[in-house]
């Protein structure tokens, strides 16, 4: 994963705020990135997962699929508790390729 490089206090001040005051790159800085992790309140083996309900992640991975015109291999990082059968989904709810967990 290639991270968007800082060279000064002032490339970090200068970063745009989101709505929840964060502060994080503009998708004209996204890279060609060959993976992504996501976070989750829960996950299925098969690929499913439960965000917090904003859609967040499923929102910016649509945008990176469209600005690099391939998906990233999407990785969910959770605890073994976290794997679930079922998680409730939405259409617009990104599917992921698997879930790194310790067993």
């Amino acid at each position: 994963m290639e991270m968007v490089k800082l060279y000064s206090m002032e490339d970090w001040r200068t970063l745009p705020v989101t709505k929840w005051n964060i502060k994080q790159p503009s998708l004209k800085d996204v890279r060609e990135n060959a993976m992504e992790s996501v976070p989750g309140v829960a996950f299925t083996t098969t690929g499913l997962r439960l965000g917090h309900g904003a859609g967040y992640y499923d929102k910016y991975l649509m945008k990176v699929k469209e600005i690099q015109n391939v998906a990233p291999v999407i990785i969910g990082l959770a605890f073994k508790e976290q794997i679930v059968d079922e998680v409730p989904i939405e259409a617009t709810d990104i599917q992921i390729d698997t879930v790194l967990y310790p067993d």
